[in-house]
C-alpha cells in the first residue's frame, strides 16, 4: 500500500520518499516496468556488430575511432560498455582480458600441434552476438573440427551457461562423443554445469591459452558465415524468426554449402564418409624442447668444423652486446 504513495514526478526525490514512507528502494526499483532498449544504442550494437566481424582485432579505442568516422560521436566508456554487453573483446593479448570464473576450473590447451585425422576427434564451441530488430541475441554452436560440420547450437537472450549446455547434450545424443572438446576460458564452458557434463562422458576438456585468440579458428570461421551470408542479410527481428532462420541456414551450411577447404565437399559429406577433411593445430608457441627439436642441425658441409681446422669460407660474425645493432656486411669486412 504503502508503494502506491510514490510519486516520482513529484519535486522530492525518490529517495526521500521512500525514506518518508518507510519503502525499501530496491522494491521500489523492482517494480518499475522495463524500459524498451534505445534506439540509438541498438544502432550503435549494429555498427559495432558489422565492424567487429569484419576486424575481430579491434578493441573500445578503435572502434570509438571508426563509429565516428560513421558519423556517431560517442565517448570510449560508451563503446566499452555495449562491447561488453555484446560479450566482444579485440583479439590481442592484453592484461587479464579473459577471465574465468574464480571459482571455476581452467583445464589447459591440448591441442597444440595435434593433426586432426577424423571425425569426433576434436570438437569446439564458442559464443557470439547477434543482433535483432529491437534487441539482441547470444549464439552457441558446437563444431566438428575435422569436418566444420555444426552438430548443435543453441540462442539465448542472456549469457547463462544453462543454453551452453543444453548444445551440448544436444550434439552428444546425435552424434556420440569426441575425444577432445575446446573452448575458451569463459565462465559458461569453465562452469560446473558444462565441465561436468564432459567429465561424465570421459571426454578430455581442452581451453584455449590466454593471448591465443585464434586457438578456436575453425567456430570463429562460422560466425562470420553466418553473420554475413545470413543475419546480415534478413535483419531478424525477433527469436522466433532468428530460430527458424538458423534452422535453415544450418540445414543448407551443413548439407548444401561447398567449403573450399574440404575440396568444395560439404560437412555433411565429409563428415559421414571421414574423408577430405582435417586439419593441424600449428605450434605456434612450443615449449623450448620442440623448438629445438625442430631447430635446423648444423651442416657438415661449407662451414663447419672438424677436428678443430676451420673452414676458410666461413666469415667470422660480428659480437654485439644486448641492444647494439648488428653491423652491415659491409661494416664487417671494412673492420676485419
Amino acid at each position: 500500500m504503502r508503494q502506491g504513495w510514490m510519486a516520482p514526478e513529484d519535486t522530492v526525490a525518490v529517495t526521500r520518499q521512500c525514506v518518508l514512507a518507510g519503502v525499501s528502494r530496491a522494491t521500489l526499483d523492482a517494480r518499475q516496468a522495463v524500459r524498451p532498449a534505445d534506439e540509438n544504442d541498438l544502432t550503435l550494437r549494429r555498427l559495432i556488430d558489422e565492424e567487429y566481424t569484419r576486424h575481430p582485432f579491434y578493441g573500445s579505442r578503435k572502434m570509438r575511432v571508426y563509429l565516428k568516422s560513421a558519423g556517431h560521436t560517442v565517448n570510449r566508456k560508451r563503446v566499452q560498455r555495449l562491447m561488453r554487453e555484446m560479450s566482444l573483446a579485440g583479439m590481442a593479448p592484453g592484461p587479464n582480458t579473459r577471465r574465468p570464473h574464480p571459482e571455476h576450473t581452467v583445464h589447459p590447451y591440448r591441442l597444440r600441434g595435434v593433426a586432426v585425422v577424423r571425425p569426433n576427434q576434436v570438437w569446439s564451441t564458442d559464443i557470439t552476438y547477434i543482433r535483432l530488430a529491437h534487441g539482441f541475441a547470444y549464439r552457441v554452436a558446437i563444431i566438428d573440427g575435422y569436418s566444420r560440420r555444426v552438430l548443435g547450437w543453441r540462442i539465448s537472450n542472456s549469457m547463462e551457461a544453462v543454453f551452453c549446455v543444453d548444445g551440448l547434450e544436444e550434439a552428444l545424443r546425435a552424434h556420440g562423443t569426441p575425444e577432445v572438446f575446446n573452448s575458451d576460458q569463459g565462465s559458461q564452458f569453465t562452469s560446473e554445469a558444462f565441465t561436468g557434463v564432459l567429465e561424465r562422458e570421459g571426454i578430455v576438456i581442452s581451453m584455449d591459452g590466454r593471448g591465443r585468440a585464434f586457438d578456436n579458428i575453425f567456430v570463429e570461421r562460422l560466425w562470420r558465415s553466418v553473420k554475413h551470408e545470413d543475419v546480415y542479410l534478413k535483419g531478424y527481428a525477433s527469436m522466433g524468426e532468428l530460430m527458424v532462420g538458423l534452422t535453415e541456414y544450418f540445414a543448407f551450411y551443413n548439407g548444401e554449402r561447398p567449403h573450399q577447404a574440404l575440396g568444395n565437399r560439404t560437412p555433411d559429406a565429409v563428415y559421414r564418409t571421414a574423408i577430405g577433411g582435417g586439419a593441424v593445430i600449428v605450434d605456434k608457441f612450443g615449449s623450448p624442447a620442440s623448438k629445438e627439436a625442430h631447430e635446423p642441425q648444423p651442416s657438415t658441409e661449407h662451414g663447419s668444423t672438424e677436428e678443430g681446422v676451420e673452414d676458410a669460407t666461413v666469415k667470422p660474425k660480428a659480437k654485439t652486446k644486448p641492444g647494439q645493432r648488428r653491423p652491415a656486411a659491409n661494416e664487417v669486412l671494412s673492420t676485419a
